[in-house]
């Protein structure tokens, strides 16, 4: 502790931000001067507990308490705010880990996956928008960005080059691998992606992004923005997923999804083929970890945009290099593309593992592999070859979880309790809710 303390102080660092993770995918925590460094890597640093969402603690007694304990590897001096280091932590009630902090529940099935042998990678790529506030509402940030079609557009990037800049060098000064930025495929927003990481890691890193955009965007007059679907007729964001199994440390890790002969035209491995049988198996629960807000299903349509499609994934298939299915297969991955912008990386992380750990010790088959465009195709057409669709609102993906005993069990009874609560809360808000699309539809109609 005496070197972190030391190291961090030689950068300058004088405020430790002790953040977690609530149950929603928000970053939470406290400033703690650097001299506590060592109450915060032991016993942590307190919070009441009944003010953190998804929590379920009581207002009085020993349980009523929350403490965040910092992981010393996590220990980055954030340049975009110099004097500043985030740690990350992890949950603790009465002493205990505590059931429904999300990244405890996913250090469960990481833990699962590590008595196998195995390490999950993920590389998550975050999809995001830069918006401004109008007296209208919100639109993207950058008024001359304008195309119908502005996918890599390089002509809207230099125009938002000192934030893009600004964000890529503190996340590689923190030691993430930027691999790339792009403009996506609606006005305003923008992509980053790293380099895979360990799936613990790699959630920690969606959530220093998060951090890091929030500030810079705010700096620059914008606002950061990870809502699934910010305009009706424009694609949404989602935050895909890139999975691959591995045993083995080091130079000895071996990929487990590829294929064991060494030839990537076969396909992935028997293994991986499980896995993905389990997800598709278990997509309509994984849905509501996946695709969270009442927003996330209207993210999760087929049909045309402005710039002619959505990109999001309705339908219940796996396909090569296919980005109109649920799954798409690569040669020693696959990406999984239900997950949106406003998904708990911990939450739906810790949900791919059950669902894949499930396919795998069932030794389930995920079908024949889709090779056509599943926008273009008719529904005799799915139903023929068993492809079933995605719940189409929060409601029905809720209920999808809340009958699935397999996610439920790796998620915990607390856990469950708490999200399913809220989000049915959530639905019972949106479906009381009077919009101007019924206004200006019903109000003189009849």
């Amino acid at each position: 502790m005496k070197n972190i303390k030391e190291a961090l102080g030689a950068q300058g660092v004088h405020t430790l931000i002790a953040q977690f993770t609530d149950i929603h995918g928000v970053a939470k925590g406290k400033w703690v001067p650097l001299a506590h460094l060592d109450d915060l890597l032991t016993e942590g640093v307190g919070f009441s507990g009944p003010s953190i969402a998804g929590t379920g603690l009581p207002r009085m007694g020993p349980r009523s308490e929350y403490y965040g304990r910092g992981l010393a590897s996590t220990a980055r001096a954030l340049p975009w705010m110099p004097g500043y280091a985030r740690i990350v932590c992890d949950g603790f009630v009465a002493g205990e880990p505590f059931d429904a902090c999300p990244r405890q529940v996913l250090r469960r099935q990481v833990g699962r996956l590590a008595d196998r042998g195995w390490t999950l990678h993920t590389g998550i790529e975050p999809e995001f928008f830069l918006l401004r506030r109008t007296a209208h509402g919100f639109e993207p940030a950058d008024a001359d960005d304008r195309l119908a079609k502005p996918s890599y557009d390089l002509r809207s990037l230099p125009r938002q080059s000192e934030f893009l800049s600004q964000l890529s060098a503190g996340l590689i000064a923190c030691g993430l691998d930027v691999l790339q930025v792009d403009h996506e495929d609606a006005n305003g927003q923008y992509e980053i992606n790293f380099e895979h990481a360990d799936a613990l890691a790699s959630a920690d890193n969606v959530m220093l992004f998060k951090l890091a955009a929030h500030t810079l965007a705010e700096r620059h007059g914008m606002q950061f923005s990870m809502m699934p679907k910010p305009f009706s007729d424009q694609p949404g964001s989602g935050m895909h997923f890139h999975v691959s199994l591995w045993e083995g440390a080091g130079d000895n890790m071996r990929c487990l999804f590829r294929d064991p002969g060494g030839n990537a035209s076969r396909g992935l491995s028997p293994l991986a083929r499980h896995f993905i049988a389990g997800v598709l198996q278990h997509s309509t629960a994984l849905c509501a970890l996946a695709a969270p807000t009442v927003n996330s299903y209207k993210r999760l349509t087929v049909g045309n945009s402005l710039s002619g499609t959505t990109w999001a994934p309705a339908y219940i298939a796996h396909g090569p290099n296919n980005r109109t299915a649920l799954v798409r297969t690569l040669s020693d991955r696959f990406e999984w593309r239900l997950p949106d912008a406003s998904a708990n990386p911990y939450l739906a992380t810790a949900a791919l593992i059950a669902a894949g750990l499930d396919g795998i010790d069932r030794q389930l088959d995920p079908g024949a592999a889709c090779t056509s465009d599943l926008f273009d195709s008719t529904p005799a057409e799915r139903g023929d070859r068993g492809i079933t669709s995605l719940p189409s609102n929060l409601f029905e993906a809720v209920c999808a979880l809340d009958a699935d005993t397999v996610l439920q069990a790796a998620l915990g009874d607390a856990l469950c309790e708490q999200f399913i609560g809220a989000k049915r809360a959530e639905w019972i808000t949106y479906s009381n809710h009077v919009s101007d699309w019924e206004m200006q539809r019903y109000a003189t109609a009849f």
